[in-house]
């Protein structure tokens, strides 16, 4: 590395803790290291350290290292490389990205030329971006370089190479910050994180995002985007599928009846068990925010737990008018899918569903809603609970949302 890069990325980072402390805490966590260029054409990371191409940075502004360092840190802070799950590895790193950039160009850095940004995606996880970006083209790249994940496994790569174990707290400013492979002029690129590597490191991260961000509070320089974003991260977090559960279960448990026997029975009063039918209405917004593999993942949810529950299920699809043929009954017995001939498209309005409840002789014991929350509500509140299964960012103004993604 040479005295002159040196210097530009020691006086990044120290920018970093000096103006941006959350930021620069967290910079600190990552060793610095010259990468071989066959493989990394910009920066990378794999949770472990800061890889760079020597060209590449040296072309940086001071402000554009800056950001390119803070992104790398946030990548392993909000623990992408821990998250993706089922989701595809090219379609998880753009939202990974699109999730990361608004939050630093918000908090005042400068994204050097071919970072992905898009201001729609402003405050949204990389959960709730992936689905969004469906139909991106599939040559958009990333910047830079997520070599954490199995897929990212080069058959190039130094095959004497072996899976480098988490560095503990503290011992990571004594790594070598230039591993530099004297045959081929960088260090090579790294293995992919082992499923052990992965769990300690998330736990390890997990602990430096609360660590920085009581720091960076204390300074009382941590940005509303970053400080709402740790909050969500840091809050114990129940899968959507869970939460439904948990909602149905609770409105559909047996109770007590204490009505007195008959006189042949005696005078003593015995409660006795009543299991009644719970009545649930189920809307599906049609409008296109919610694509139909969506809304079958959604409504096998349902299936899967109203028999449970003993629950009979009115469905009713809408965009800004109901949908014709609706509702359709499923008793507790039946299976809850999806119709033939779902048609939809048009505006969004939630006020036709709860009109039509309105107009029954009888109230829901809940109703879930699955939406994107974009439309017109009903000026009041009801009086039975609603359940929001959201998708996006949108808030509802009443009633319990759920954040879908």
């Amino acid at each position: 590395m040479s005295t002159d890069l040196d210097t530009k990325l020691s006086a990044a980072r120290t920018r970093l803790i000096l103006d941006k402390p959350f930021l620069g805490a967290l910079v600190l966590r990552l060793p610095m290291i010259a990468a071989d260029p066959k493989w990394c054409k910009t920066t990378a990371t794999d949770a472990r350290a800061f890889y760079y191409n020597p060209t590449y940075m040296d072309g940086l502004t001071l402000d554009q290292t800056q950001f390119m360092l803070a992104h790398e840190a946030l990548h392993c802070a909000l623990s992408h490389f821990a998250r993706r799950e089922h989701r595809a590895k090219h379609r998880w790193d753009l939202a990974c990205d699109l999730a990361i950039n608004p939050l630093l160009v918000k908090d005042g850095l400068k994204a050097p030329p071919g970072a992905l940004y898009l201001d729609q995606f402003e405050g949204l996880t990389a959960e709730e971006i992936y689905p969004a970006i469906a139909d991106m083209d599939d040559e958009t790249e990333t910047l830079d370089q997520h070599v954490y994940d199995q897929e990212n496994s080069s058959s190039g790569r130094s095959s004497g190479q072996g899976n480098r174990q988490p560095q503990p707290d503290g011992q990571a400013g004594n790594r070598a910050e230039a591993e530099i492979d004297p045959d081929r002029g960088g260090a090579p690129q790294p293995p992919p994180l082992s499923e052990t590597e992965r769990e300690q490191l998330s736990v390890q991260w997990q602990q430096r995002l609360a660590g920085a961000a009581q720091q960076a509070l204390q300074a009382g320089k941590l940005g509303g985007g970053l400080a709402r974003l740790v909050d969500h991260l840091l809050q114990p977090q129940l899968p959507w599928r869970m939460l439904l559960a948990k909602y149905m279960t609770a409105i559909s448990r047996d109770d007590y009846n204490y009505t007195r026997p008959s006189r042949r029975e005696g005078q003593a009063i015995f409660p006795s068990l009543r299991s009644a039918q719970v009545d649930i209405i189920v809307a599906l917004d049609t409008s296109g925010s919610v694509s139909v593999d969506e809304m079958r993942e959604f409504m096998s949810e349902i299936d899967a737990i109203k028999g449970q529950v003993r629950a009979r299920v009115t469905l009713h699809a809408c965009d800004a008018e109901l949908a014709k043929g609706g509702p359709w009954e499923f008793e507790p017995w039946e299976e809850f899918k999806l119709p033939d001939a779902l048609q939809g498209g048009g505006g969004t309005r939630f006020t036709p569903v709860f009109d039509w409840v309105r107009g029954r002789d009888r109230q829901p014991d809940l109703l879930v809603y699955f939406t994107d929350a974009e439309g017109e509500f009903p000026a009041q509140e009801p009086f039975y609970p609603v359940l929001w299964l959201i998708k996006g960012k949108s808030k509802v103004p009443w009633g319990q949302r759920v954040q879908l993604n």
